[in-house]
């Protein structure tokens, strides 16, 4: 059974968890096939990737039925299975925008905020349900958390169990944007489509430096720096060339993203 579908259209590949008579609550198979899907993506090259979900939510997170608790072994789980699949989608080698819909909790919150842009509709409800369960936020929720919303506001949601609509969650800064329900996919597809087009090399080059500056703490003398070696290296670019081109001669630039 296909849990996870894809497709690629002009270089944006589109990934959906498709389980939505449970509202893509992942099981083990879904945590695999997306680790395959994501690296037939990297592989093909992609030069924008949308992550979304069928149906009315985009996941509820881990699907717990029929799970022990005396049994199981949740570490085990989070090292070898959920923790890569996040990390996978973080350090994707593309600009990554998430749709989200309804549920976007456990599993399904960290796949949605490790991805670059995330989008919401109206609907959305997002948050850490782990209080109800006796459990702890798990799948990169603390760090997205306060990254995002500072300590005080991480504590409050994972405390209180609290979940955010969408624009709670945009007011919040949790979010990009919020949008109605009706716009989600049109305004997600059309702005993975632009940036698509773009100089996506130097867009990744980016992407690198922005996780760098957030997981290294680096000063301003360390980002002059990074930056200027980087500059360097897109300076030796077909789109830095065509870019300059394009500016001198007032045209349109056509990027290929190498």
């Amino acid at each position: 059974m296909e849990l996870v579908i894809h497709s690629i259209d002009k270089d944006v590949c589109e990934i959906a968890l498709s389980r939505p008579d449970k509202l893509n609550a992942l099981t083990l198979e879904m945590v695999e096939q997306l680790h395959a899907t994501l690296l037939a993506a990297e592989q093909d090259k992609v030069r924008a990737l949308i992550l979304r979900g069928e149906g009315r939510a985009f996941s509820a997170g881990r699907d717990l039925s029929g799970v022990d608790p005396a049994t199981d072994d949740a570490e085990r789980v989070l090292s070898e299975m959920v923790n890569p699949l996040i990390r996978r989608v973080r350090e994707f080698p593309a600009p990554t925008f998430a749709a989200v819909q309804g549920a976007c909790l456990g599993i399904g919150l960290g796949l949605a905020l490790a991805c670059d842009v995330v989008i919401a509709a109206e609907d959305a409800r997002i948050g850490s349900p782990f209080a109800r369960i006796g459990a702890v936020l798990d799948s990169g929720g603390h760090a997205f958390f306060v990254e995002r919303l500072g300590s005080h506001r991480a504590l409050e949601l994972i405390y209180t169990g609290r979940l955010l609509s969408g624009r709670e969650a945009e007011s919040w800064n949790l979010v990009n944007r919020c949008v109605a329900n009706d716009d989600l996919l049109t305004e997600v597809r059309q702005m993975a489509s632009t940036v698509a087009q773009g100089p996506t090399l130097a867009f990744q080059t980016s992407k690198t430096l922005v996780r760098r500056v957030l997981d290294e703490h680096l000063t301003l003398e360390e980002v002059l720096s990074a930056e200027a070696a980087a500059q360097g290296a897109i300076s030796r670019t077909a789109d830095y060339r065509e870019g300059f081109s394009a500016f001198q001669a007032k045209r349109q630039p056509r990027f290929s993203g190498a």
